[in-house]
Protein backbone atom coordinates (compact mmCIF):
# COMPACT_ATOMS: atom_id res chain seq x y z
CA UNK A 1 0.00 0.00 0.00
CA UNK A 2 0.89 3.48 -1.04
CA UNK A 3 2.66 4.95 2.89
CA UNK A 4 0.73 8.20 2.12
CA UNK A 5 -2.17 6.38 1.82
CA UNK A 6 -1.27 4.38 5.11
CA UNK A 7 -0.12 7.73 6.93
CA UNK A 8 -3.38 9.01 5.61
CA UNK A 9 -5.58 6.40 7.01
CA UNK A 10 -3.99 6.58 10.54
CA UNK A 11 -4.61 10.06 10.55
CA UNK A 12 -8.55 10.16 9.51
CA UNK A 13 -8.39 6.88 12.41
CA UNK A 14 -8.00 9.00 15.30
CA UNK A 15 -9.79 11.84 13.97
CA UNK A 16 -12.82 11.41 11.47
CA UNK A 17 -12.10 15.48 10.75
CA UNK A 18 -8.76 14.81 8.92
CA UNK A 19 -10.68 13.55 5.90
CA UNK A 20 -11.62 17.06 5.08
CA UNK A 21 -7.81 17.89 4.48
CA UNK A 22 -6.52 14.26 3.11
CA UNK A 23 -9.90 13.64 0.53
CA UNK A 24 -9.03 16.30 -1.69
CA UNK A 25 -5.76 15.16 -2.18
CA UNK A 26 -6.15 11.73 -2.81
CA UNK A 27 -6.16 11.67 -6.40
CA UNK A 28 -3.06 13.34 -6.25
CA UNK A 29 -0.77 11.08 -4.14
CA UNK A 30 -2.10 7.94 -5.15
CA UNK A 31 -3.55 8.44 -8.87
CA UNK A 32 -6.17 8.83 -10.73
CA UNK A 33 -5.97 5.57 -13.08
CA UNK A 34 -8.13 2.58 -13.33
CA UNK A 35 -8.19 -0.14 -10.40
CA UNK A 36 -8.89 -3.49 -9.97
CA UNK A 37 -12.55 -3.15 -9.15
CA UNK A 38 -14.56 -2.76 -12.31
CA UNK A 39 -15.53 0.60 -12.81
CA UNK A 40 -13.66 2.41 -9.88
CA UNK A 41 -10.52 4.77 -10.07
CA UNK A 42 -7.58 3.92 -7.69
CA UNK A 43 -8.29 7.11 -6.14
CA UNK A 44 -12.05 6.05 -5.56
CA UNK A 45 -11.27 2.86 -4.02
CA UNK A 46 -8.03 5.03 -1.71
CA UNK A 47 -11.13 7.21 -0.51
CA UNK A 48 -13.35 4.73 0.41
CA UNK A 49 -10.77 2.89 2.54
CA UNK A 50 -10.05 5.98 3.96
CA UNK A 51 -14.00 6.22 4.73
CA UNK A 52 -13.82 2.48 6.30
CA UNK A 53 -10.71 3.81 8.28
CA UNK A 54 -12.50 6.41 10.00
CA UNK A 55 -14.79 6.25 12.95
CA UNK A 56 -16.56 9.30 12.42
CA UNK A 57 -16.83 9.26 8.75
CA UNK A 58 -20.65 9.10 8.54
CA UNK A 59 -20.92 12.70 10.17
CA UNK A 60 -18.18 14.25 7.55
CA UNK A 61 -19.77 12.65 4.32
CA UNK A 62 -22.15 15.37 3.45
CA UNK A 63 -19.78 18.00 3.57
CA UNK A 64 -17.34 15.77 1.87
CA UNK A 65 -19.97 15.30 -0.99
CA UNK A 66 -21.23 18.85 -0.78
CA UNK A 67 -17.61 20.54 -1.26
CA UNK A 68 -16.15 18.31 -3.00
CA UNK A 69 -14.99 17.73 -6.78
CA UNK A 70 -16.67 14.93 -9.16
CA UNK A 71 -14.25 12.68 -8.04
CA UNK A 72 -14.74 13.31 -4.29
CA UNK A 73 -18.72 13.14 -4.53
CA UNK A 74 -18.06 9.80 -6.44
CA UNK A 75 -16.08 8.12 -3.54
CA UNK A 76 -18.80 10.08 -1.00
CA UNK A 77 -21.43 7.82 -2.96
CA UNK A 78 -19.08 4.64 -3.44
CA UNK A 79 -19.23 4.93 0.99
CA UNK A 80 -22.19 5.53 1.71
CA UNK A 81 -22.35 1.08 1.38
CA UNK A 82 -19.77 0.60 3.40
CA UNK A 83 -20.46 3.24 6.27
CA UNK A 84 -23.57 3.17 8.26
CA UNK A 85 -24.64 6.67 7.45
CA UNK A 86 -28.10 5.63 7.76
CA UNK A 87 -30.62 7.76 6.10
CA UNK A 88 -28.48 10.91 5.39
CA UNK A 89 -26.95 9.58 2.50
CA UNK A 90 -30.38 10.16 0.68
CA UNK A 91 -30.06 13.25 0.36
CA UNK A 92 -26.76 12.62 -1.22
CA UNK A 93 -27.76 10.39 -3.71
CA UNK A 94 -30.76 12.48 -4.50
CA UNK A 95 -28.48 15.20 -5.26
CA UNK A 96 -26.45 12.85 -7.65
CA UNK A 97 -29.31 11.80 -9.77
CA UNK A 98 -29.82 15.39 -10.36
CA UNK A 99 -26.99 15.69 -12.03
CA UNK A 100 -25.89 14.92 -15.85
CA UNK A 101 -22.75 13.46 -14.40
CA UNK A 102 -22.82 9.56 -15.41
CA UNK A 103 -20.24 8.62 -13.03
CA UNK A 104 -21.95 10.34 -10.56
CA UNK A 105 -25.24 8.75 -11.07
CA UNK A 106 -23.63 5.39 -11.97
CA UNK A 107 -21.64 5.61 -8.27
CA UNK A 108 -25.78 6.86 -6.53
CA UNK A 109 -27.34 3.73 -7.83
CA UNK A 110 -24.77 1.65 -5.88
CA UNK A 111 -25.70 -0.86 -3.17
CA UNK A 112 -27.31 2.14 -0.89
CA UNK A 113 -29.43 2.86 -3.48
CA UNK A 114 -30.86 -0.64 -3.62
CA UNK A 115 -31.06 -0.87 -0.03
CA UNK A 116 -32.57 2.52 1.03
CA UNK A 117 -33.89 4.37 -1.59
CA UNK A 118 -37.80 3.94 -1.80
CA UNK A 119 -39.84 1.86 -4.87
CA UNK A 120 -40.37 5.58 -6.52
CA UNK A 121 -36.60 7.23 -6.38
CA UNK A 122 -35.20 3.52 -7.16
CA UNK A 123 -37.59 3.48 -10.22
CA UNK A 124 -36.61 7.12 -11.09
CA UNK A 125 -32.28 6.22 -10.51
CA UNK A 126 -32.77 3.02 -13.05
CA UNK A 127 -34.51 5.08 -15.43
CA UNK A 128 -32.11 7.95 -15.37
CA UNK A 129 -29.42 4.97 -15.88
CA UNK A 130 -31.16 3.54 -18.95
CA UNK A 131 -32.01 7.31 -20.41
CA UNK A 132 -28.04 8.35 -19.55
CA UNK A 133 -26.77 5.01 -21.52
CA UNK A 134 -25.20 3.76 -18.63
CA UNK A 135 -25.39 -0.07 -18.38
CA UNK A 136 -28.10 -1.57 -15.96
CA UNK A 137 -25.19 -3.88 -14.96
CA UNK A 138 -24.15 -1.18 -12.94
CA UNK A 139 -27.30 -0.62 -10.81
CA UNK A 140 -27.13 -2.39 -7.88
CA UNK A 141 -30.01 -4.74 -6.74
CA UNK A 142 -32.11 -4.48 -9.71
CA UNK A 143 -32.47 -8.27 -9.53
CA UNK A 144 -34.69 -7.89 -6.58
CA UNK A 145 -35.69 -4.00 -6.77
CA UNK A 146 -37.40 -4.74 -10.48
CA UNK A 147 -41.84 -4.43 -10.15
CA UNK A 148 -44.26 -4.13 -12.04
CA UNK A 149 -44.22 -0.47 -12.27
CA UNK A 150 -40.29 -0.33 -12.76
CA UNK A 151 -41.22 -2.63 -16.08
CA UNK A 152 -44.15 -1.00 -16.94
CA UNK A 153 -41.92 2.17 -17.53
CA UNK A 154 -39.76 0.65 -19.33
CA UNK A 155 -41.18 -0.52 -21.60
CA UNK A 156 -43.26 2.81 -22.20
CA UNK A 157 -39.59 4.36 -22.70
CA UNK A 158 -39.00 1.20 -25.01
CA UNK A 159 -41.95 1.98 -26.94
CA UNK A 160 -41.65 5.48 -27.27
CA UNK A 161 -37.66 4.96 -28.74
CA UNK A 162 -39.14 2.28 -31.19
CA UNK A 163 -41.94 4.47 -32.27
CA UNK A 164 -39.25 7.59 -32.74
CA UNK A 165 -37.16 4.72 -34.85
CA UNK A 166 -34.53 4.99 -32.08
CA UNK A 167 -32.81 2.16 -30.72
CA UNK A 168 -33.72 1.03 -27.59
CA UNK A 169 -30.75 -0.31 -25.08
CA UNK A 170 -29.61 -3.81 -25.84
CA UNK A 171 -29.72 -4.65 -21.95
CA UNK A 172 -33.27 -3.25 -21.29
CA UNK A 173 -34.73 -5.99 -24.07
CA UNK A 174 -33.16 -9.32 -22.02
CA UNK A 175 -34.85 -7.72 -18.67
CA UNK A 176 -38.02 -6.90 -20.24
CA UNK A 177 -38.23 -10.09 -22.34
CA UNK A 178 -37.35 -12.03 -19.06
CA UNK A 179 -39.82 -10.83 -17.42
CA UNK A 180 -42.67 -11.45 -19.96
CA UNK A 181 -41.67 -14.86 -19.81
Amino acid sequence: MNAWLEEARTKVAADATALRTVFPGVGRRVGRGPSDTPGWTVDDVARVELLKAAPGAAAEMPDLYRYGDAAEKRAVLRGLSVVDIGDAGLALVADALRTNDPRLVTAAMGEYAAEHLDDAAYRHGVLKCVFMGIPLAEVAGLDRRTDGELLRMMRSFAAERTAAGRDVPADLRPLLNEQDA
